[in-house]
């Protein structure tokens, strides 16, 4: 039976404007069965036309049958997969890949194989033991001589039980000893019944082969039988040459290829998951910060209460230079109940009457901020009392001495925020008050610590604390169906017919809407968190850049070894997806590592500068997640330039 059937076989390099013949037209019959050995001198073609006889290269011109079936216009996938099924290689250079042991190497061509059945394969051990190798199974290239690497090579190409056997000067690196053994092996699977053909410049090999042939300047000049072939049975023709590349254990398979690539490029790998780990740490710190400064900001806003307006005094004075009237409203707390009264849509009022003063409780003096407040306080600004209550209208009226404290004062005088001081008694500019409260923690929002403070009755701060007849200002609650607007303008208009000032004296009192300014904290907040996010995104897409670059550098170093893998079979999408797996991999790696790093960062950073951080869920997400999407990206393009690679000459690359 004949396996290889050559017609008009011609092949040209297209070297960019050059023309390059190499191949004039070969007709080539091989039965199965022969040992054949290609000889002649270098440029002659010989190479080239055992290049195309292995499927390694395709040529330009004639008719190439396999096993009986025309192959010269295969795709690449259809022809590694013949190269996998029926075709074994054996390389002057050995090819083999130096981070894996030997029997790692043998197992190679069957990583790519469709069938996953043992009868389809040989044992990689027993063929490892067959060519004399059964103490060097655990051993790496660099750890064996050249004869024994070379071995190594014969046996990764039985693995599969090819039809052929294709030898490029199998003996060319080897000393006279080896040379002997080496051809002795090819010789002993020649009479098994295994076809062999051999490229070799040494006329004395031709004596081991049953046919020579000569090559000179791109023709055969002769073709010698030495012996007769061995008997065997014939071989049916294949039938299906596409790979199942996504089956699970393919996939399986690209994991643990990628696995062993990236163990054995420690060092690059390291680098790769650096770059992502910085990007991804960055990230999270940046989003922490963010996040935290926007809950702090939102907890401000809550303190502030809903639908509220602040009223206080107008400035008698506009940049500078005298207002119309020169007049300033002073509020007093007569104001708070004629508001109440005559101004439709308002739900409850409150006025301020604030100092700081020197208390003394526990044996210790602290200084802190009093404000005077109306009962209304607590509702309209969120701060009804953790423990103890809130004093009473009645206290209020009649100036009762009963005080609210915050977690910081507490924690102050009896060191100890947790401390429960209801009942307990304090000196406020050396005048007894009564604890009757705790106020609810509301934190620092980055000018003062809200918590550091005394809340008491309004009269009472008035006349007999700070000593004042007028109020600092007020704030008023509007009703939810009421227009916050016109709620304002009714205050300013009410508040100047009652002080008896021209309605033209719109400066002398101030209503703000607080709902704006709410709005506007909540829009700073957004802001800043897009403005850090944004920053670590540009960390982590430099990263994800130095991920291609890396990939691209790793794509150039491991050539060769792309060269091999789709000698023995892989074919385009095998490559892809193992170089993807390793990208991927490498930044899912740096991803969760960065998460880590950054989380402790963000730790860190509350600790030391006291700032309020917060890593949620939907930031580690959003980090692991882009850090995937970018080893996605960014390995596809070197992946895709690793798989278009042309087998002969990844393997001839330095």
């Amino acid at each position: 039976m004949n396996v290889i059937e050559l017609k008009g076989i011609k092949k040209t390099y297209h070297l960019e404007k050059l023309d390059v013949p190499v191949l004039h037209g070969i007709d080539l019959t091989i039965q199965q069965g022969e040992f054949v050995a290609i000889m002649g001198h270098s440029g002659s073609g010989k190479s080239t036309l055992l290049n195309i006889l292995g499927l390694l290269d395709k040529p330009s011109e004639g008719s190439f049958k396999l096993a009986g079936i025309e192959v010269s216009k295969y795709s690449d996938d259809e022809l590694a997969s013949l190269r996998n099924h029926y075709l074994g290689f054996i390389f002057q250079q050995f090819h083999l890949l130096s981070k894996l042991t030997a029997l790692e190497n043998v197992q190679l061509p069957a990583i790519y194989s469709n069938s996953k059945d043992e009868q389809n394969h040989q044992d990689p051990e027993k063929l490892l033991n067959l060519v004399g190798l059964s103490d060097r199974i655990t051993h790496r290239p660099n750890e064996m001589s050249g004869g024994q690497q070379q071995r190594v090579a014969i046996a990764r190409a039985l693995i599969n039980k090819p039809l052929i056997i294709f030898a490029d000067e199998p003996t060319g690196n080897l000393d006279s000893n080896s040379t002997k053994e080496i051809i002795g092996i090819l010789k002993d699977l020649n009479a098994s019944g295994i076809t062999v053909v051999m490229v070799t410049h040494e006329p004395e090999l031709t004596a081991y082969a049953s046919r020579t042939i000569r090559v000179q300047d791109g023709l055969i000049i002769s073709d010698e039988k030495n012996a007769d072939a061995a008997e065997i049975k014939e071989i049916s023709g294949a039938k299906d040459f596409k790979h199942k590349a996504f089956s699970f254990s393919r996939i399986k398979d690209y994991f643990l290829q990628a696995w062993r690539s990236l163990a054995g490029n420690k060092m690059r790998s390291a680098l790769s998951i650096l770059g992502v780990m910085i990007g991804v740490a960055s990230l999270i710190s940046m989003l922490a910060v963010g996040t935290g400064a926007q809950k702090a900001i939102e907890d401000q806003v809550a303190g502030l209460g809903s639908n509220l307006l602040s009223v206080s005094p107008g400035a008698s004075q506009r940049g500078g230079i005298s207002s119309e009237t020169g007049a300033r409203m002073r509020l007093i707390p007569e104001d708070i109940a004629d508001l109440r009264k005559n101004v439709r849509g308002i739900s409850k009022i409150s006025g301020y009457a604030n100092g700081r003063a020197q208390i003394v409780a526990n044996g210790k003096n602290y200084n802190t901020r009093i404000e005077g407040v109306s009962v209304d306080y607590a509702d309209m600004r969120t701060s009804n009392p953790s423990s103890g209550r809130f004093f009473t209208e009645l206290e209020n009226s009649n100036k009762q001495r009963v005080a609210l404290l915050g977690k910081t004062v507490i924690k102050e005088i009896w060191g100890d925020s947790t401390f429960n001081p209801i009942g307990e008694y304090v000196k406020i500019n050396r005048i007894d008050f009564q604890i009757i409260g705790v106020l609810p923690e509301k934190g620092s929002n980055g000018f003062r610590d809200e918590d550091d403070k005394i809340i008491i009755p309004l009269n009472t701060a008035m006349y007999r604390v700070i000593g004042t007849q007028y109020l600092n200002n007020m704030d008023v609650q509007v009703q939810d169906d009421a227009d916050m607007n016109e709620v304002a303008d009714n205050i300013t208009q009410r508040l100047l017919f009652t002080h008896r000032m021209p309605a033209s004296s719109l400066d002398a009192v101030r209503v703000r809407n607080m709902a704006e300014i709410q709005e506007t904290m909540n829009s700073m907040a957004n802001a800043f968190s897009l403005l850090l996010g944004s920053i670590a995104f540009i960390s982590l897409l430099v990263g994800g850049i130095g991920i291609m670059n890396i990939m691209f550098v790793s794509v150039s170093e491991r050539t060769k070894e792309i060269g091999l893998r789709k000698a023995i079979g892989a074919n385009n999408a095998d490559i892809l997806f193992q170089f993807i797996i390793e990208s991927v991999f490498v930044c899912c790696a740096g991803g969760i590592i960065g998460i880590i790093f950054g989380s402790a960062i963000s730790i860190v950073i509350s600790k030391i500068a006291g700032w309020t951080t917060a890593v949620t869920l939907s930031s580690i997400v959003l980090a692991f997640g882009f850090s995937a999407v970018t080893g996605l990206l960014f390995g596809v393009w070197p992946a895709r330039k690793a798989s278009l690679l042309n087998p002969i000459e990844a393997l001839r690359h330095d």
